[in-house]
């Protein structure tokens, strides 16, 4: 039997305020080409790319064409060929935005919405393929299509959602909070161990500096 589909998406809209520049560009874009190969090497078809404080330099229709994406004009920071890039106008209110405009963007794009989705932000860079292939077969066996990372017993990423929850997920989500709000507490989400293969550590600062 087929495995239903999952599409990916990678939240990389913020200014990373602590960090010091927004972690789309960090270490000229290893981390953003990490996570993008980390879902589509994991089994994601589509791989989503939220964008915010890095463009687009040029929004859609004020040129009578598509937007410009400043991370794209950038070129030692492209975005992976073959992500699509989605721009959340309202990034700076939190990631609850981000997640609002990946959401759209993976229902509305294409003939078919997938069964699932993985979400998984910019700043995991040690989060590779195997892990994103393990909650993604967790989530597509389970009867809630829930599954979640977790390292060390902490919560992780990525997070898959069966598309039945999108609309809940959204519904909770609220300025810097994001799928967690849903999650929180559920007993019929499978909780993932992958301490095996990551630290899921999530990078707020430059190495080095805390």
């Amino acid at each position: 039997m087929t495995p239903e589909r999952c599409d990916g998406m990678v939240l990389a809209a913020g200014a990373g305020t602590r960090y010091g520049m927004p972690k789309a560009l960090a270490e000229n874009g290893a981390w953003l080409r990490a996570a993008v190969r980390a879902l589509r090497e994991g089994g994601c078809a589509r791989v989503f790319v939220v964008l915010g404080a890095t463009g687009p330099a040029i929004p859609a229709g004020e040129t009578g064409s598509a937007p410009t994406w400043l991370v794209s004009q950038t070129p030692r920071i492209p975005v992976p060929p073959g992500a699509h890039p989605v721009w959340a106008a309202d990034w700076a209110t939190g990631v609850s935005a981000s997640l609002r405009a990946g959401l759209a963007a993976v229902a509305g794009v294409g003939d078919a919405p997938p069964e699932y989705v993985a979400i998984m932000p910019v700043d995991t860079p040690d989060v590779g393929p195997d892990v994103v292939r393990r909650v993604i077969d967790a989530a597509q066996a389970a009867e809630s299509g829930l599954a979640r990372a977790f390292f060390g017993n902490v919560p992780g990423h990525p997070v898959v959602l069966g598309r039945g929850h999108w609309a809940d997920v959204l519904a909770n989500a609220t300025g810097n909070y994001g799928a967690g709000t849903y999650l929180q507490g559920r007993a019929d989400m499978v909780c993932v161990t992958c301490d095996d293969l990551a630290t899921g550590i999530d990078r707020d600062y430059p190495c080095g500096t805390r």
